[in-house]
C-alpha cells in the first residue's frame, strides 16, 4: 500500500512580515496616543475657589496623558472636597476637558454655635471672609434665612459684613445688615433677593451712606 504524501506548507515571509509591521505601527499608535496630554483646561461655575486652585485640586497642573486621565477619576477627586457639592466632567475633543463645578459655599459665619455654616448645612471651623451672624435665630426661622440667604448672588454675600436677626411686631423674619462699605439695609425673608440689587440701589443716592430700607418698601435714609 503505497503512502499518502503530506504536504507541508510553507510559511510565507511576506505574511509574517505584514503582520509584524502591523502590530509595531500598532503599538507606535499607541504610544503615541498615550503620550498625547491635556493642553486646554476649562473651568466653570466657581466663585469660591479660582481656575487654578480646580486644576490642582483635580490633579490637572502638569497637564497629564489625555488617555490615561479619566473623567470619573476628575470627578472624584473634586467631590472629595468639603467645598465642593458636584463636579461634571465633559471632553470635546482629545486634549480639551470642561469641568463643571457646583460648589458647597462658606455663606456665613454663625457667632453663637461658633461655626462657618456652608451652602448645604454643613457646619465648619474654617475661616471665610463672610458675613458673621452676631445673635441667635430661632430654628423655624433659622432654616427659612439659610434658604434665603443660598439664593443670593454670592458677590453680594460677600459685601455683608455682619447679619443681626431682628424681628418686629409685624415681621418675625426681619434682618438688619452692615455692609462692608458703611450703610446698613432691613430686609425680610420673603424679600431677601432684593439685596442682589444693593449696588444698583446705592448708585442712585450718589454713594452717600445711610440706611436703606427693603423690609417695607424701597427708600433710603441718608446718615445726618
Amino acid at each position: 500500500m503505497a503512502r499518502k504524501k503530506v504536504k507541508k506548507r510553507k510559511l510565507k515571509v511576506k505574511n509574517v512580515l505584514i503582520v509584524f509591521l502591523f502590530v509595531v505601527f500598532l503599538l507606535l499608535g499607541l504610544a503615541f496616543l498615550t503620550d498625547i496630554k491635556i493642553n486646554n483646561i476649562v473651568v466653570k461655575g466657581n466663585l469660591f475657589y479660582s481656575d487654578w486652585e480646580i486644576i490642582e485640586k483635580a490633579q490637572l497642573d502638569d497637564y497629564p496623558s489625555s488617555l490615561k486621565t479619566l473623567s470619573s477619576s476628575i470627578e472624584n477627586r473634586l467631590e472629595e472636597d468639603d467645598y465642593i457639592k458636584k463636579v461634571q466632567v465633559s471632553r470635546p475633543s482629545l486634549t480639551k476637558i470642561i469641568i463643571k463645578v457646583e460648589e458647597n459655599l462658606p455663606l456665613f459665619y454663625y457667632l453663637p454655635a461658633d461655626k462657618t455654616i456652608l451652602s448645604d448645612r454643613t457646619e465648619v471651623t474654617d475661616d471665610f471672609p463672610v458675613p458673621t451672624v452676631i445673635n441667635y435665630i430661632p430654628d423655624k426661622v433659622y432654616a427659612e434665612f439659610l434658604e434665603a440667604i443660598s439664593s443670593v448672588n454670592y458677590d453680594i454675600v460677600k459685601r455683608i459684613s455682619e447679619i443681626k436677626y431682628d424681628p418686629n411686631e409685624v415681621d418675625e423674619g426681619r434682618f438688619f445688615l452692615t455692609m462692608n462699605d458703611g450703610n446698613r439695609v432691613y430686609l425680610t425673608l420673603n424679600e431677601f433677593t432684593k439685596i442682589d440689587d444693593y449696588l444698583n440701589i446705592i448708585k442712585e443716592f450718589d454713594n452717600k451712606k445711610g440706611i436703606l430700607y427693603l423690609d417695607s418698601g424701597e427708600y433710603f435714609v441718608v446718615n445726618e
